[in-house]
Order: structure tokens, then C-alpha cells, then sequence
């Protein structure tokens, strides 16, 4: 025993030493951090979008997932022409809930479902804005087919794809190919609607199914003698984490569920998604093997061989984050859509726990993604094959940019903005937000994008694909949106988004505070935010003072830039000093009713360059103004192919009221190839495509050296 002790001794120094250097690389994060719901928003720039969005762009997605479209592009003509009729999604419930099974018949892909489900979320969210009882009717009429489909299996299993079509590969077993089918991904985008819609009305009938159908997926999966299934599409991590936290945030809740509720269950199997990932044969090599090889080699269910054991299950591979253990990961690849879901749950998940591990790993996969992997609009999966991440730097003008991984990337930003605090995060979230997100939709509100890439000869929206995964994931984050202005712990309240809003925060019982913004952002860089207490109070108002307008385009340095003018900070009238800490301005003082904050940020139009490693972007340049990127559209731009931009000459800014919804216009001077002289406008990238669909444009501009 004696001779064991220094052993002993040793290892545990040893222990503490590696915890003390994994601790110097994990950001301090502040007490836990709050959103704000029930922000009611009155703004010029988000006002009107959020009304059309709610009204025709919510149904525009319900009327098309019934079927209502005409069939575009070859995918959906060929469809219409073998089925003699249009998709409707909820066809695959009704059928469900008769007891059909193994049909061969199924309307749309297999992660359909989801997608439904997806849209009553974002409707959801939408609907605490802007109450609806109309719109409400429908989501209840489809909650109701929902629920009968749950009602026909006895486990509380649905997925109508699997099914209908291959009901004997349930969760991807038996020569299933899980990746393919989306039975965890569908089953987790039921559990956020759910939550969602109660939140938004108090009604529990989609709830009691989502509760019904985690509880069966925690008997089933987790670990041995589970069954080892993980999320072959990330989503459903972060989905259980809210379902758990309702329930801890709300535990008089579980007394009006139908079926029992343990949620510390939810939370428990999130982790196991997270963790397990990695935990697997090795087996198929997709990236050897290629995609056909590797498929054909599940479907012979060639992993259940005894020699790997009963807890066995094959490889998803990087495109779904499985080649390795999550905690393992350093950077982020693969699909890019699974990759920033992952992320987003990782760090919900660390909100939760704390846990070291946790929060090193979503902290390195969003250094790298946004260091060197983003797109200057905020766009990320630079490849068409598999709409995945491509290497470091590697970000060229006819990038993928799938709308769906611009969402991901904004809620994996927010989520690490609320774990450390730091308004790094929400500038990232912010650039998605107002430029590769916006672009998704069309000023009309019922055209859509997939794809978002930086220069284009043919671009146009569409009015339905035949993966339509956009329009669904376009309405969580925009709804979302209001939830995200604010953050707030005991001590500190943070203005994270510059809206026209109001919203009433309980820092403590005895402080309740309201909260009103007044601005014209992002077309002018003044806002008047009004602090209203109930009583008189000491606390801290924590102002985000964006990179971009002190100098700093991109943490990493993979885009730069300069602004000429100066942040102002105004405290009542009075000049307070901006020195940005961690992104912030902070005002600590004693707080009365109807005192003013006056924020001014530099609008002027900026040139923004690329990293030098970023090859493709060498001797060219992109214009921007606040948080807005600016391109170049062929219809207002004579020889745009041509085209060298003097960054030399001077630049003008008006704000056009009737052109585009109202946007400010960029104007400035270039040369053609033959030398002749020319004037450019440059608009907002969010507003391309309006005035005339499939017209050329680009971002990035050779200017002249």
C-alpha cells in the first residue's frame, strides 16, 4: 500500500494539471443567461416582414406542403408526372392513422415529416407576435392527424416514410439506412414543435404526443442494453434539452400529461445523441467506399455480425458528425446543416451542465467555422457534394451556401453567445441573420432560395422544391428572432440586437424592468433604448458594441476592414466612454424610470477584404454598410463582368423609400476593360433577385490596384 501511494499521488497531480490547462482554453462564462420572450417588436425594417411572414408566407409553406404548387425543376415534374398528382404531406398521416403499412407509397422525401413539423414551429413562435385564431385552427386541424397517426402504433412511434415504405427498418436497424429514413431527426422536430406551439398557446395535445414519443425513444436507445441509435441529422440534441427544460421550468405541467414525464430522461438521452456519436464499427469507409458502396453494404446489414457485438451499428461517417466522438472534434465538418444543428445542441447542452469537455469542443468548432469557414455573408457549406464544409479558406464566389446551414450557423452562434456572454457570437449570428437568411425569401414572401452563393449568372428563387427544407427553417429563425434581443441574468441586462422593441425583464421578484428600443437600424446607426424600472435599481445594461464598427470585420481576421468615424455612447444626454469589453459597453448605475441610452454606430459604406490564404477572393473586394453586405446586380450595373471598383473614389449613400420594400443605395465609380468610366449601385445581398429574377450579381468585385 505504501509503494502505491506515490503512484497515487502522482496521478492525481497529474489530473489536476490537465484540468487546470483544459480550463485556461475554456472561455469564463458569466451567471446563467436568460432570453427574453413575449418582446413585442415595433420596428420600420422588421415590422413588416414579420407581418407578411406570419400571414402569407406561413400559409404559402402549409398550402404547398398540401400539395398546393406547381410542379418546377426536374425533380418535381417527374414526381407529379409518376404520382398523377402533387405531394401532400399530410396524405402520409391519414394513411398512417388507417394502419397502412409498407404501401410503397409515400408523398415526398423521407424527412418530410419534419419539415411539417418545423413549419408549426416557426408558425408557433410567429404567433406570439402576431395572434391569429384563424391560422391556429389549422395548425389544431393538423395536430389532430398527427395525433391519430401516433395513435396506430402502440409504441407512440411515427415516421410516416419508414412507415409506409420500409416499416421493418424502424430506427435504421436491419439493413436500414438511418441517414436516408430521418426517424430521429423527424422524431425531434415533433418534440420542438410541441414545446413551441405550448408556448405559444397553452395547448398540450401535440405535447402529450411528443412526451408519448420521447418517452419510447428513451426505453429503446441509450446505453447497452439500449439500442445504440444516434441522430444520423442532428436537430433532435437540442430539441429534448427544451422538452426537459419545460418540464423543469414548468413541473405543475406534467399533471396535465396523459402519459408519465421524467425529465431528466430527456435531458439524459440528448447527451447520449451527443456522446455516442463515435461509438460504432468503423465500418463502411464512406469516404473510400463512396456513397453507393457504403449504402449497399448496410442494407446487407453487414454490422450486426456477431464478431462487432450486440450494441452494434454502422458509421454515418463525417457527413453526419460520426466518424469520431463529438468531444473529440476540433473542426466542424460534413453536411453543413447536421454540423451546425450538432453545434447548436453541443452548446445548449453546455448551458446545462458546465461540463469542461462541452464547452471546449463547441467553442473550437465555432472558432473554426467562423475563423475560416464563413462566408462573408455569413454563409457556410462551400460544397455542392453532400452540402458540406470544405477546407480552411477554402470559400469560393459559386459556394453551395445552403439557406438551411445560414440558420444553423445563426442559432449556433446565439447559443454560444448565451453560454460565455461574449458579443462575439452575436455579431456572427447578426451577419447570418441580415444577409444570408434574408436572402431566402423573396420580397413577395412566397419564393424561397436553397442556395446563396456569392456570384451568379442565373440565380432566381423558387416558388417549391423538391427537398423544400428553406422555407421551414427560414420561419424558425426569423420567428425566433425577437427571442434573441435580449439576454439577462440576475445582475445584468444584455442588448445583443438593435430593434424597435419592447420587452418587460425580472432581473430579480423585486426588479422588473421594461426595456424600449426606438431605432432605424440597419439603414441608420443611432438607437434610443429606454430603461424603465419599476423602483429605482442598481444593475448593469451590457451594450454590444459590433466588430464591424470598431475596426474588427471577423474575430480571426478572415475579413477586414476600417471605419472612419467613432462609436458614440450617450448616458442621458451625457458622453460615456465606448471601451468594448468582450464586445460590450457596460453601464452599471442606480436605474430610474425613462432613463436613455443613445447608441451611434458608423454606417458609412466600408471595404470589406479576405484573409490572403483565401485564394479565390485575391485583388477583390466586398462593400459593406453596419451589418448589411452589398452586391452588384446586372440590371442596374452597365458591364458587370467587366467591372474594377475604385475604392479610391468617394461613395454615396441615399435611402430609396420605393425601391425594394426601402433599402439604402450604394453608388460609387468604376472602369470597364476598355477604361471607360462608370458609376455602380450596389444593394443590399438580401434584396437580390426582386426587381428582376435570375439576374446576374456578384458580392465580391476586382477593384482596381
Amino acid at each position: 500500500m505504501k509503494k502505491c501511494k506515490p503512484i497515487l499521488l502522482a496521478l492525481v497531480m497529474l489530473t489536476c494539471a490537465e484540468t487546470r490547462l483544459l480550463s485556461q482554453h475554456i472561455e469564463k462564462q458569466p451567471a446563467s443567461l436568460h432570453e427574453v420572450y413575449q418582446v413585442k417588436i415595433d420596428d420600420p425594417f422588421w415590422s413588416p416582414k414579420l407581418a407578411l411572414w406570419s400571414t402569407k408566407t406561413v400559409n404559402d409553406v402549409f398550402d404547398k406542403f398540401e400539395g398546393k404548387y406547381q410542379p418546377e425543376g426536374k425533380y418535381l415534374e417527374k414526381d407529379f408526372q409518376a404520382l398523377g398528382k402533387t405531394r401532400n404531406a399530410f396524405l402520409n398521416f391519414d394513411l398512417v392513422a388507417e394502419g397502412k403499412r409498407g404501401i410503397g407509397k409515400h408523398d415526398g422525401p423521407p424527412w418530410y415529416d419534419g419539415l411539417v413539423y418545423e413549419t408549426i414551429r416557426g408558425a408557433a413562435d410567429l404567433l406570439t407576435q402576431y395572434p391569429n385564431p384563424t391560422l391556429e385552427k389549422r395548425i389544431d386541424g393538423y395536430i389532430d392527424r398527427i395525433a391519430a397517426a401516433q395513435a396506430s402504433d402502440p409504441d407512440g412511434y411515427i415516421n410516416t416514410y419508414t412507415q409506409l415504405m420500409e416499416p421493418d427498418h424502424r430506427w435504421g436497424f436491419n439493413g436500414g439506412v438511418l441517414r436516408w429514413q430521418h426517424d430521429v431527426y423527424n422524431a425531434g422536430m415533433l418534440v420542438e414543435a410541441a414545446v413551441h406551439y405550448y408556448k405559444a398557446t397553452g395547448k398540450t395535445k401535440l405535447l402529450h404526443v411528443a412526451v408519448k414519443f420521447a418517452n419510447h425513444m428513451y426505453d429503446y436507445m441509450g446505453p447497452a442494453p439500449k439500442r445504440n441509435v444516434v441522430p444520423a441529422h442532428s436537430g433532435p440534441e437540442e430539441a429534448l434539452i427544451k422538452l426537459y427544460r419545460l418540464f423543469k421550468n414548468e413541473p405543475a405541467l406534467k399533471q396535465k400529461m396523459s402519459v408519465p414525464v421524467d425529465a431528466d430522461n430527456y435531458y439524459a438521452l440528448a447527451k447520449f445523441w451527443i456522446e455516442g456519436r463515435g461509438n460504432h464499427v468503423g465500418l463502411p469507409l464512406w469516404n473510400e467506399w463512396g456513397n453507393a458502396e457504403a449504402e449497399k453494404w448496410i442494407k446487407e446489414a453487414n454490422y450486426a455480425d456477431p464478431k462487432y457485438g450486440a450494441y452494434s451499428r454502422p458509421t454515418w461517417g463525417d457527413y453526419a458528425q460520426d466518424s469520431i466522438p463529438v468531444l473529440q472534434q476540433k473542426t466542424i465538418e460534413g453536411h453543413a446543416v447536421r454540423a451546425t444543428l450538432l453545434a447548436t445542441g453541443l452548446t445548449m447542452a453546455a448551458i446545462e451542465n458546465n461540463d469542461p469537455r462541452y464547452v471546449e469542443t463547441a467553442s473550437a468548432l465555432w472558432d473554426n467555422m467562423v475563423g475560416k469557414r464563413m462566408f462573408v455573408t455569413g454563409g457556410v457549406g462551400a460544397i455542392a457534394h453532400d452540402e458540406k464544409f470544405g477546407l480552411d479558406y477554402y470559400l469560393p464566389n459559386d459556394a453551395y451556401l445552403e439557406t438551411c446551414a445560414a440558420v444553423g450557423a445563426g442559432f449556433f452562434s446565439q447559443r454560444m453567445n448565451q453560454l460565455t456572454g461574449k458579443g462575439k457570437y452575436m455579431d456572427e449570428m447578426e451577419r447570418v441573420l441580415y444577409n444570408n437568411v434574408l436572402t431566402g425569401i423573396s420580397q413577395s414572401g412566397d419564393h424561397y432560395t436553397y442556395q446563396n452563393p456569392l456570384s451568379a449568372a442565373h440565380h432566381h428563387r423558387w416558388g417549391w422544391h423538391d427537398c423544400p427544407c428553406c422555407p421551414p427553417m427560414f420561419l424558425k429563425m426569423v420567428s425566433a428572432m425577437p427571442d434573441f434581443i435580449y439576454l439577462y441574468n440576475a445582475e445584468e441586462i444584455y442588448v445583443n440586437l438593435f430593434v424597435g422593441s419592447e420587452a418587460t425583464i425580472n432581473l430579480t421578484d423585486a426588479q422588473e424592468v421594461v426595456l424600449k428600443q426606438n431605432t432605424h437600424y440597419p439603414w441608420q446607426g443611432k438607437t434610443l433604448i429606454t430603461v424603465s424600472p419599476k423602483r429605482e435599481s442598481e444593475f448593469s445594461l451590457r451594450v454590444r458594441i459590433p466588430g464591424w464598427a470598431v475596426g474588427e470585420e471577423n474575430p480571426y481576421g478572415l475579413y477586414h476592414s476600417k471605419v472612419k468615424a467613432n462609436v458614440e455612447l450617450q448616458v442621458n444626454g451625457s458622453p460615456h466612454e465606448v471601451s468594448p469589453v468582450d464586445g460590450y459597453v457596460t453601464i452599471h448605475r442606480k436605474w430610474k424610470q425613462g432613463d436613455q441610452v443613445e447608441l451611434t454606430l458608423p454606417m458609412e459604406p466600408r471595404w470589406v477584404y479576405a484573409h490572403e490564404s483565401v485564394e479565390a477572393l485575391k485583388g477583390m473586394v466586398a462593400l459593406a454598410s453596419g451589418p448589411l453586405l452589398y452586391c452588384l446586380e446586372e440590371n442596374l450595373n452597365e458591364g458587370l463582368d467587366e467591372l474594377n471598383i475604385d475604392i479610391e473614389a468617394p461613395l454615396a449613400v441615399r435611402y430609396d423609400a420605393k425601391l425594394l420594400d426601402g433599402i439604402n443605395r450604394i453608388t460609387g465609380h468604376g472602369k470597364l476593360e476598355n477604361a471607360k468610366q462608370v458609376n455602380y449601385q450596389a444593394i443590399p445581398y438580401y434584396a437580390v433577385g426582386n426587381m428582376q429574377p435570375g439576374n446576374s450579381y456578384k458580392v465580391w468585385i476586382p477593384y482596381q490596384q
